[in-house]
């Protein structure tokens, strides 16, 4: 139910911001841009997660090489294309990378550690929700970011994240999370 209402309202605010009609006969279409343009802020402050519901035509993408160092210590690179969420890349990939609140920005489960400081640098600076969820985050290093809010970039190429020992959770121990 969650993941259908975050797919409906990024819908709306995808194509609210280009200008277009909502076209789905399953919504009023004239009752939410009404909606929308009356009580819309801007969508800066809308929008938190990074999460997408597709990416068609990311075969053409530029892509980026990322290392994910797991928690026995074994190493995984990748391919990732420009613009998308380290969450979603180890999703993708079958990277061990739990997201519990789907790139929500309501957890700390995605939480990464970014290897090296120079690439850290490289990032935009965490968002007051983004630390709110970091300060929940187990294994907390200097270097801590969350994995839906770190997203592709080119001058991130060959970036190394360190999945932590951990992750607080309120998951039964040993369960592991399939990503929807």
């Amino acid at each position: 139910m969650f993941s259908r209402i975050f797919q409906l309202g990024t819908r709306l605010l995808r194509e609210t911001r280009a200008g277009g009609n909502l076209t789905s006969n399953s919504i009023n279409s004239s009752y939410y841009q009404g909606q929308l343009s009356r009580h819309s802020a801007p969508a800066k402050s809308i929008l938190f997660s990074t999460a997408t519901s597709s990416h068609e035509g990311s075969e053409d993408k530029e892509k980026i090489s990322v290392t994910f160092v797991n928690k026995d210590g074994s190493e995984q690179t990748i391919s990732v294309p420009v613009g998308m969420s380290m969450l979603e890349a180890a999703h993708e990939n079958d990277i061990e990378l739990e997201g519990a609140c789907e790139g929500s920005l309501a957890c700390s489960t995605c939480h990464v550690i970014v290897m090296d400081v120079k690439h850290y640098n490289k990032l935009e600076d965490p968002t007051d929700e983004e630390n709110d969820m970091l300060d929940l985050a187990f294994g907390l290093t200097e270097t801590s970011r969350l994995g839906c809010q770190v997203i592709a970039k080119p001058e991130l190429d060959g970036v190394r994240l360190a999945l932590p020992a951990a992750t607080r959770n309120f998951a039964v121990d040993g369960f592991v999370p399939k990503p929807h």
